[in-house]
């Protein structure tokens, strides 16, 4: 059976009425969600500079290890050297392994110098790795809070959206499709979520641009679907709504 225009623009407005309810809902929950997504971002973005901090840490600790074994071997060899000039024959030994001893001192000196370098540089990554695990630990903390307002206001308010949603879905039901698609549009490009709106004190409460009186006495009239020419949204008359709430 053909609805009237009347009955279309009641459904309409019983769905406007659903949406809105729906989306003061997730007003409620605000900007929650993506709160929480941003802060899962950021821990995460923490641990993996955490990880490359602890891995350049134990690489440069590696290093000072590799350092310090080249300075007892080149220790031992000195000594070794030292020994052996004790008993030379000639001078082409003597030399060669006085040679060997200062090439050897100056590999410790080496060695002694990039230990120095490590250990400063050391000192530096503990200090901003250090400083990473405490913001790491706060972010956590922030996480959690969060986490915990959400589950809270989402708790609360699941079921009535819930609810709502189901009503939606059976009232787009009973709405013929051509006037769905540009329900939907309007919606999806109104601010607010706003795609039928009353009049107001002689102006469309979507957008409070004025409505000429005999616009106004059209659409009380309901026999066909009038939209406001400034912002396209679908018009009812206040006495629509008060019988779809009554209703």
């Amino acid at each position: 059976m053909e609805q009237t225009v009347e009955q279309k623009l009641k459904a309409l407005y019983e769905l406007q009425t659903l949406h809105t309810k729906i989306d003061k809902i997730r007003q409620i929950r605000g900007e929650l969600p993506m709160e929480v997504a941003d802060l899962e971002d950021e821990v995460a973005g923490l641990e993996t500079r955490i990880q490359k901090f602890k891995a350049e840490l134990d690489e440069t600790d590696d290093a000072i290890v590799t350092r310090k074994n080249m300075i007892k071997e080149s220790q031992n060899l000195i000594k070794k050297y030292d020994t052996q000039l004790k008993e030379v024959k000639n001078n082409r030994e003597y030399d060669a392994l006085t040679k060997e001893v200062e090439i050897q001192s100056l590999e410790i000196q080496v060695c002694e110098k990039k230990i120095r370098e490590h250990g400063f540089e050391i000192a530096s990554k503990t200090e901003i790795y250090e400083k990473a695990l405490a913001d790491l630990e706060s972010r956590k903390g922030d996480l959690e809070i969060k986490k915990g307002e959400l589950q809270t206001i989402t708790a609360e308010t699941e079921k009535d959206e819930l609810a709502l949603s189901k009503k939606s879905e059976k009232a787009e039901a009973g709405i013929e499709e051509r006037l769905l698609v540009a329900y939907r549009r309007l919606r999806g490009n109104a601010v607010n979520g706003l795609a039928v709106v009353t009049i107001d004190r002689d102006s469309c409460s979507g957008c409070f641009n004025q409505i000429p009186p005999q616009r106004q006495l059209d659409i009380r009239q309901r026999k066909k679907i009038i939209v406001c020419e400034h912002c396209g949204r679908i018009l009812v008359d206040e006495a629509l709504t008060l019988e779809s709430v009554s209703a």
